[in-house]
């Protein structure tokens, strides 16, 4: 049996995510995605689930950082998850006014009109997830607070719905990734499998002109598809960036290992993350 590390605590939308993807494996949960990568980099666990991308906010900036700054950590796979917030109290504040309103960052801005909207006058606070939103809602009966979060940390923590689905769109979809310090390719036959793709990071040596246009050129000639393409920055100064780019399809080995040596032969420092599959998750 492995350990699978995941962004905690437990009733996590990442936990539900890994209990998809490890259904008979131990998880760990971790109180912060750095967390989750020191533990596999330093063998506390075999591998870990942390959130890449939602279809509303973005990327989660975060992830993709270690993923730059923890060379050893690649990734064997994709899942993809829809997600459903609510809005929950404890049962004893079922007849006070909500004052404040608890969450992650990204839910509060994937349901920020419907708060907008409905609880103006609430305050709302950061928390580190949805789960530690909803546990802090349960171990505070006396505040008159609640949380936004997924249907099994109400259930977990006893707490009441008292607003289903306020995501502010129904295409809200969350993208997880298994990182790992192996070259090991997961697979799982009980879920359905929407594609595969490559994971490259590449950091031009020095800012000049059409340097991007080189580095995508050599995909371009080549047709190799790109379903994404992002720049993040180095923290070692403005316009110092490095970029997160996906290939779609399946690797061939040939024509895209040539390619790894091409953006190298241009003095492109090249993290090839991995080639695997991308699963779809139930919400």
């Amino acid at each position: 049996m492995m350990k699978i590390a995941f962004l905690g605590p437990q009733a996590s939308f990442t936990q539900l995510a890994a209990t998809q993807l490890f259904p008979h494996d131990e998880l760990v949960p971790k109180a912060n995605i750095l967390d989750c990568f020191h533990a596999v980099e330093n063998g506390l666990a075999d591998k870990a689930v942390v959130p890449l991308e939602n279809s509303i906010e973005g990327t989660v900036s975060m992830t993709l950082d270690y993923l730059y700054r923890i060379p050893a950590i690649k990734i064997e796979a994709e899942g993809v998850m829809p997600i459903a917030h609510h809005l929950m109290i404890h049962p004893d504040n079922e007849s006070r006014k909500v004052e404040k309103i608890y969450s992650h960052p990204q839910a509060l801005a994937q349901t920020f009109h419907f708060l907008d909207t409905n609880y103006k006058d609430a305050l709302r606070q950061d928390f580190s997830s949805t789960a530690a939103a909803a546990l802090m809602v349960s171990e505070n009966p006396e505040l008159n607070i609640a949380a936004v979060a997924n249907q099994f940390a109400a259930n977990l923590y006893g707490l009441n719905i008292i607003h289903h689905n306020i995501q502010d769109f129904e295409q809200n979809h969350t993208r997880f990734i298994i990182i790992s310090k192996g070259d090991e390719s997961y697979d799982n036959t009980q879920l359905e499998v929407l594609g595969e793709k490559s994971g490259l990071l590449v950091t031009l040596p020095e800012d000049h002109a059409g340097g991007l246009h080189q580095v995508l050129s050599v995909f371009a000639w080549r047709k190799m598809n790109l379903s994404k393409i992002e720049s993040r920055t180095l923290k070692t100064g403005l316009g110092n960036y490095f970029f997160y780019i996906n290939i779609a399809g399946k690797w061939e080995s040939v024509l895209h290992e040539n390619a790894l040596k091409e953006l190298q032969s241009i003095h492109a420092d090249v993290d090839f993350l991995g080639s695997y599959k991308e699963f779809l998750l139930e919400a």
